[in-house]
Formats: C-alpha cells, structure tokens, sequence
C-alpha cells in the first residue's frame, strides 16, 4: 500500500523552476531513495512531501499525520551549542502526544545523553538528528543527505542505524547522492535529473536498465574462438602485449562482454588455470545514474 504518492510535482520560485514535473509512490515498510546531481530539485521534492514547501502545482497524498507521525532529518543539523544530547532529545520529544523513549533512542544511535552539541562529531551530529526525526514514533521518516561529509565508519554506522529504523516498520524515505548508499539500504530508488524523474525501480532493475553488461579480463596463451559462440558472450576482444590484434589471442589480454552467468560459460571453456589476472567488471549503479542523467547538469 503506497504511504506517499507525488502527482506532478512542480515548484517554482519565480521564474527559476526547481522542480518541473515529478510523480512517484513510496510503499509502506519500505526505504525508498531519490537520487540525482546538486540541483536536481531532490531537496525541494521531499520539503514539498513533509509540507515545508508548497507544491506550485500537482499533488501529495501522505497516508499519515504530518505532525505527529513524519519525522524529518534535513541536510544540517544546527542547535545551541551548549544544548546536551538528553536536554534536546527531551525537547523534542515533548513536541509529541506519543513519543518515543528518547533515552532508548539516544543508546541505540551510540549518543551520550550527557554531551553538549558543541563537542559532538559530524557523525554523532547526523545520529542525533535522525534520533530527533525518530523520536515522535514516526510511519515515515524523510532523511535527506544524512551522510554528506561524514568518514566512512560514520557513514557506516548511520547507515546501521537507518537499517534499523526499516526494521520497526518504518518507512523511510531517503534523498542521497551516494550510489554505494542507494545499493545497501533502498528497496526503490527515483532517479530525478532537472526536476524531472527519469526512472523508478530497484538498484537491480537499475543497473539492467544500463545494459547490465558484464566484462570479463584475463590474459590467456590459449586460442580463444570458441568464447566467441558461446550465448552469454557478446563480443570478444583480443590485443597482444603491444596492443596490435591476433588472431588466435595467444600470450593476448583478452577482454570477453556478455550477459548472464558468463563466469561459469567462459570457465567451462577455458579453466581458470589457463587463464592469468583474471578480474571480472560489471555495470555498477554509478553507471546507470550516468546514462540515466546523462550530462545535463554540471
């Protein structure tokens, strides 16, 4: 049961349109991600969702109470210096009719209830922001670029915890411009390029769009022609040590493309014992944001 449906979405300010024309829908229980360039209208789409912004035109149905249960955790996140980590948690959750227990959340996203904003991380900053979008006891949470700028243990831990968050039942909606981030926690993603969304699926179906090519690597003293009938093989192409052509591919690097389970097809034929540097390359979601988007924004 779709939880937020979007119906073209357009937002101007004045003549500058940050959002031309967006439609999608997030399922309940689900993470589902939108990607795009800076300036994509990413951030202008999900403000309109958690009723910061007023849509210009189009629609928002959000299957839920926009006070009490849409958490938001937008790209900063600023407090009073001298606020400590229990004082705003508490804060915040007295905003609510039900709220969470604010000391479970301030554990299970690695806080110290006693610490002063002023001395916490970048990473422990993000933590607490989704710990204050959670602890209304939220059926959405709206999280837009939690890990911009964090090392690459905190983005971890935060993607954790984000996890967590999924596996209470609540549905996340997530705005993120990294792929590796997309690929471990989204069931959807919608892929906005110039206001406008050019796809929605799964990272898989994705990836399939973009051809979903697999290239396989290796250097080989063995004749390769048989590679060339086998149907998982597209194309082969051999080079010798200098670069020119051969026609058998002897003492050649071989590069074979295909689809499948082109591993096994081309192992069956050539054993990896008669193979060198074997290194296997497929299309990534990095790939299919590319041909996605294409170069329209800088």
């Amino acid at each position: 049961m779709a939880i937020i449906t979007v119906d073209h979405l357009r937002k101007t300010y004045g003549t500058r349109v940050a959002v031309e024309d967006v439609s999608f829908s997030v399922e309940e229980g689900e993470i589902f991600g939108i990607v795009g360039r800076n300036g994509a209208g990413k951030t202008t789409t999900v403000e309109c969702v958690a009723g910061l912004r007023t849509p210009t035109s189009g629609t928002i149905t959000v299957e839920a109470d926009l006070k009490e249960q849409v958490g938001v955790q937008l790209q900063e996140c600023t407090l009073p210096d001298k606020i400590r980590v229990g004082e705003a948690l508490a804060l915040y959750a007295s905003f609510y009719s039900r709220p969470a227990d604010w000391r479970a959340l301030a554990e299970e996203a690695g806080l110290d209830p006693r610490a002063p904003f002023a001395k916490l991380s970048g990473g422990q900053r993000q933590r607490l922001s989704v710990a204050l979008a959670l602890v209304g006891s939220p059926r959405v949470a709206i999280l837009d670029e939690l890990t911009t700028g964090l090392d690459p243990r905190a983005r971890r831990e935060t993607w954790d915890l984000v996890a967590r968050i999924k596996e209470r039942g609540v549905t996340v909606l997530l705005v993120t411009h990294f792929m590796e981030e997309v690929e471990r926690l989204c069931d959807r993603v919608a892929v906005i390029s110039r206001g406008r969304v050019r796809a929605v699926d799964t990272p898989a179906g994705l990836i399939a769009r973009a051809g979903g090519e697999q290239r396989l690597v290796f250097h080989t003293d063995e004749p390769v022609d048989a590679l060339r009938s086998l149907p998982e093989v597209a194309s082969v192409t051999v080079a010798d040590r200098g670069g020119a052509g051969t026609a058998d591919g002897h003492g050649a690097e071989v590069v074979v493309t295909g689809t499948g389970d082109l591993l096994s097809a081309v192992a069956a034929v050539l054993p990896p014992s008669r193979t060198r540097g074997l290194r296997m390359e497929r299309t990534t979601l990095d790939d299919a944001f590319l041909v996605l988007t294409g170069t329209e924004e800088s």
